[in-house]
This record gives structure tokens, C-alpha cells and sequence, in this order.
């Protein structure tokens, strides 16, 4: 009794409630405003539009709060065995003496983002949906294609710029959509009306610019994937930077390092398509020139071999023949040798005298000279000795 009573007056005497009045004082007094918790969720729970959580580390616990007001403005609702970021508070509720962290804002942890890539890239590469040779070939010169991006941002703002720089024929059509969060749902319907292809594109670009790995989780999900993997015409993404890969880079027809360098990888460049053509249109007129060079002299053959079978020159060829027929003829006619001195002899009947064995004595013949004829008898016979 008398130590209780000695205990009064040199220690402070407190009521419950003055007591947990004084801890709450010194627990705002010794916690900044805000902190940041990094853990994992045990256990996770709406209850009246609060999200209730508690947070361990697997040597304690605690819990927390995120009010109905802070939720519609997360990106993350984490589940159990979630490794989460959370930016939060103290709150110590005086009536209970309860300590717990109220939420401002919940992110995963990077182990978290990644095992949840690994899950659906397992389960995506185990149905072959994961496969390069599914893969379509990007258009060489597209009309019209499709962006799938945040509007405005500074990474539709730099494609929009790069694809007027590049190839300013090709028509764009901008879709927004969500970039992050817990909109999975959402972007997979948009993904879905736009598989119908009513706006006639020949490409989908699905892009969004930088940012934390734990921000481009949406393009881990699931259903995203499956929608990518079986759209009609070539996507190509550009999420992140490089070395950020998500699972719809995996499913996508072609995976582009950032937002601007899919619209490169897309587009084909002005500038080296005009020195193509230029290059193309000094072959083509080499060829041409060529060509009718090559054509030229055919031509020229042609009229050559015409030229030796033109009637004209086939008849003055005869002529010529002819003509040197007729002097090798006329050299050789009788008529020729008689004029040289020579006599054609014959019988009375016409027949040709050419030995005297042909003849006898008083037969009558016809000498022709080359003026005139005259009529012998034979008075003699002379044979020449051989």
C-alpha cells in the first residue's frame, strides 16, 4: 500500500483514454506524414467499400486500410501473396489502441509483375500462341493503320510527328485506351470491336510511353495476350523502352523497343524510298535506252534480210544470171564458131557430118558458113592415120 501510494506521487496517473491519447501524440510525433511500406499481402478484403489488408514480411505483420475515396483512384487492387509498394500512413485508432497503415497508394513489387509475366507466358507458350512462325509480315506501304495509345501523351505526340516526317501518305486513326491499371476488361473490348476491322486498317500499333515495370503490368494480362495473338492484321507494339518486355510483346507480329520506333519500324521513310525511285528511274531509263539500241539493230537485220528477198533485188539477181547465161551461151553458139571459120556439115537429110567414116564418094553435102550454105559432092576419101 504504502509503495502504491509512494508510486502515485513520482509516476503519472493516466485514465484509458488519456493513455491511448498520449501514445497517439507520440506516434504522430515520432512518424513522418507519409512512408513507404514494402511487403506482402496475407490477406486481402473489401468490406463496405473498404479494401482491408494486412501486410507482412514474414517476421511481423500489420494492417491497413485503403478508404472507398483512395480506391477509385488505384491502379493496383493487389490479391493475396501479392508483393506490394505501398505509399501509406500511421493511423492509430485511440478507442481500440489500434495500429494499422492507411493506404494513399498501392504499386506491385517487381516480383510480383514478374511472376505473373512468367504465369501467362508459360500457359500462352504451352497452347502455341507464343510461336514466331504465327507471326504476320508487316504492309510494305500501309493506307491506313491504327494507334492504341494514351490521348494526349508525349508518346502520341512524338509517333504523330515521326510518322509525318516518314511517310505522311499513310492515314492514322487514334484509339485511346488505358495504359495502366486494372483495365484489362476494358482494353480487351477495344481490342474486340476493332477485330471486326470496320475501320479498314492494315495495321494495329498498341504503344505507350515510359515508365516503372510495374506500370506496364496491363500488358502482362492474360486476355490482352489472346486478343493480340488472334487479331486479324499485324500488331506491332512499342511499350515501355527497351529492355521492358511484357507478354503482348511476346503474342504481337512485331515487338518495336519504344512507342516512336514502332512507327519507324511500320512506316517506310520518304527519303529512302525518293532515292530509290530516283535510283530506279536511272535504271529503267539505262534499259530503255538499251532496249531500243538492241531493238535498233534487229530492226536494221531484219530489214537486211528483208532487203536480200525483195522481188526488185531477186529479179535483178535473175537477170544478172541470165544475162551471164546468155553471153556463156552466145560464146558458145555455132554461130560464134563459124564466124571464127569454122563450117557445120550435113547430110541432105540434116544429119550432122562429124567423121569422114559418116561418108562416101559422090555423096552430097551441105556446108553452112557463117553467111551463107553451099552444096559439095564427095570426089574423095582421105583418112587421117592415128
Amino acid at each position: 500500500m504504502t509503495d502504491l501510494k509512494n508510486a502515485k506521487q513520482s509516476l503519472n496517473t493516466y485514465s484509458v483514454k488519456e493513455l491511448n491519447e498520449s501514445i497517439g501524440l507520440l506516434l504522430s510525433r515520432g512518424f513522418a506524414p507519409k512512408f513507404i511500406v514494402e511487403a506482402t499481402v496475407s490477406k486481402s478484403q473489401i468490406k463496405k467499400g473498404h479494401l482491408w489488408l494486412t501486410l507482412t514480411d514474414g517476421k511481423a505483420s500489420v494492417d491497413a486500410v485503403a478508404w472507398s475515396s483512395t480506391i477509385k483512384s488505384l491502379k493496383f487492387l493487389p490479391k493475396q501473396d501479392d508483393g506490394v509498394v505501398i505509399i501509406g500512413k500511421l493511423n492509430f485508432w485511440e478507442s481500440q489502441a489500434r495500429v494499422s497503415v492507411q493506404v494513399f497508394d498501392i504499386r506491385p513489387s517487381i516480383s510480383t509483375v514478374l511472376r505473373k509475366f512468367e504465369i501467362v507466358k508459360s500457359k500462352l507458350f504451352k497452347e502455341g500462341l507464343i510461336d514466331d512462325s504465327l507471326r504476320k509480315k508487316l504492309p510494305k506501304y500501309p493506307h491506313s493503320i491504327g494507334i492504341l495509345t494514351s490521348v494526349p501523351s508525349s508518346a502520341l505526340a512524338d509517333m504523330l510527328r515521326t510518322a509525318k516526317e516518314r511517310w505522311p501518305l499513310t492515314k492514322l486513326q487514334i484509339i485511346p485506351i488505358p495504359v495502366q491499371g486494372d483495365n484489362a476488361n476494358k482494353l480487351k473490348s477495344i481490342l474486340s470491336k476493332l477485330k471486326k476491322n470496320k475501320l479498314k486498317l492494315e495495321a494495329l500499333i498498341i504503344a505507350r510511353g515510359g515508365g516503372s515495370r510495374e506500370d506496364l503490368m496491363l500488358f502482362d494480362s492474360e486476355i490482352i495476350a489472346r486478343e493480340i495473338a488472334t487479331f486479324p492484321i499485324p500488331v506491332i507494339t512499342g511499350i515501355g523502352h527497351e529492355d521492358d518486355l511484357t507478354v503482348a510483346d511476346l503474342v504481337s507480329d512485331h515487338r518495336s523497343a519504344t512507342p516512336t520506333a514502332a512507327i519507324v519500324d511500320l512506316l517506310p521513310s520518304r527519303e529512302i524510298e525518293k532515292n530509290k525511285f530516283l535510283q530506279n528511274k536511272k535504271l529503267l531509263k539505262y534499259y530503255l535506252k538499251l532496249f531500243f539500241q538492241n531493238a535498233k539493230k534487229s530492226l536494221i537485220t531484219k530489214k537486211s534480210i528483208f532487203q536480200s528477198y525483195s522481188p526488185r533485188l531477186l529479179i535483178k539477181n535473175k537477170r544478172t544470171r541470165i544475162n551471164y547465161m546468155y553471153d556463156i551461151l552466145n560464146a558458145l553458139s555455132p554461130r560464134k564458131l563459124l564466124k571464127r571459120g569454122f563450117a557445120l556439115i550435113t547430110d541432105e537429110s540434116g544429119n550432122s557430118i562429124y567423121s569422114v567414116k559418116n561418108i562416101k564418094e559422090n555423096d552430097k553435102l551441105i556446108v553452112q558458113f557463117c553467111d551463107g550454105k553451099i552444096t559439095a559432092e564427095v570426089d574423095s576419101l582421105n583418112y587421117d592415120k592415128i
